[in-house]
């Protein structure tokens, strides 16, 4: 099988991308790759700890490459960040040259990311890619995802939604105009438990804020950390 590196942001749709993978056989994933911010020590955009980070990588068995972005990011500081993981990776795995998103129809954001790739000679890959969310939230809490909201965007939705769980509850509560992933940034989730994981990851609520940019987070931390 080929080797394939996993974009990992500690959410449902990453955790379904690389359980579609797995399923497929086509690609043998060896680690998952994530944008940490430097300063907070978290994923990017989810705000999760990085400690819950590397614990996930556990439960997968999958070791962790962070590609590092300051706080406050430009393109050219994200690119640098993320070609320089590429390369880590690719020197610890000799011939490494794709990577999988959990991307599910912004053709935006998947351009974006075709011209870096592109320009480093690596390919992407797209498990979910075209996907209705409509089915896919009901069918990612059928296969066994355990997940919170963990950011919230309070100009789409409204903050007390923030650390709900990810359940047909919540799905059948969502405003028509917010999609049932969140693929419009409504929402990020930080996964508990999914296909692949060898245990569920006990983590309890910290305190909540929001930031400058409207985000409302949950800060979530490992039980007993």
């Amino acid at each position: 099988m080929t080797p394939i590196l996993m974009s990992w942001s500690g959410g449902k749709d990453a955790a379904f991308a690389l359980q579609r993978l797995r399923e497929q056989g086509e690609f043998a994933p060896v680690a998952l790759l994530t944008m940490v911010t430097d300063e907070v020590e978290r994923i990017a955009m989810h705000g999760i700890r990085r400690e819950i980070l590397l614990a996930q990588g556990r439960a997968l068995g999958l070791p962790v490459i962070e590609a590092r972005q300051p706080r406050f990011p430009d393109n050219a500081s994200y690119e640098a960040g993320f070609v320089a993981a590429l390369a880590q990776a690719q020197a610890r795995w000799p011939g490494l040259s794709h990577i999988a998103f959990g991307d599910l129809f912004l053709e935006d954001v998947r351009a974006f990311r075709e011209a870096l790739l592109q320009r480093q000679g690596w390919t992407g890959v797209y498990p979910l890619w075209g996907e209705r969310t409509a089915a896919l939230a009901p069918r990612l809490l059928a296969e066994g995802l355990d997940a919170r909201l963990c950011c919230v965007d309070t100009r789409r939705l409204d903050p007390s939604y923030c650390g709900r769980r990810f359940d047909a509850a919540l799905l059948a509560e969502l405003p028509p105009e917010v999609d049932p992933c969140g693929e419009h940034g409504e929402f990020h989730t930080l996964v508990a438990h999914a296909p692949g994981f060898s245990a569920p990851l006990a983590l309890e609520p910290g305190l909540q804020h929001r930031d400058e940019y409207g985000f409302e987070y949950l800060d979530f931390h490992l039980a007993g950390a």
